[in-house]
């Protein structure tokens, strides 16, 4: 965080910030057509987590208890964690590519399954969509990329 030594920055900042909120994106939940470069991270769990879990980028919020339901339906028995946890440790069931792809195909079902959920609010409450459309769109996106998850992985 910046140190301020006056009001007068502060407010110059806040006001760059509001007046520019298009180029402000503190939390990243900007949306940008960039493709995400996997191998930018210091960790392939790491940009797997920021690719999947994080509901901002993929649409869809992944709980603790959806991680291990995706967990045991891949094979994996797991205690509840923080999240962050849970993914790493799927993650490290996940070393052979049979597993990879049990835990991406039940990931990618879970996800369906909201697509599906967001689709029916839409219906009922057409002026949602605008709100619920994103979400779909990014969780077909992140769906798309299992894939190239899959090659990279291995």
């Amino acid at each position: 965080m910046k140190d301020f030594k006056d009001v007068e920055e502060l407010r110059a900042e806040f006001e760059a910030m509001t007046n520019n909120s298009e180029e402000y994106c503190a939390d990243g939940s900007c949306s940008t057509s960039e493709e995400v470069d996997l191998k930018d991270y210091p960790s392939y769990t790491e940009a797997l987590y920021a690719r999947i879990v994080a509901p901002h980028v993929s649409g869809i919020y992944f709980s603790r208890w959806d991680i291990k339901d995706i967990a045991n339906v891949a094979g994996d028995s797991m205690a509840i964690h923080p999240r962050k946890r849970m993914f790493e440790l799927l993650m490290k069931f996940a070393v052979s590519q049979e597993r990879m792809e049990a835990v991406l195909d039940e990931m990618e079902n879970h996800m369906l399954e909201k697509i599906d959920i967001y689709r029916e609010i839409v219906e009922n409450f057409p002026h949602s969509a605008p709100i619920f459309e994103e979400k779909i769109e990014k969780a077909e996106a992140t769906i798309k990329l299992f894939p190239q998850i899959l090659k990279e992985y291995f």
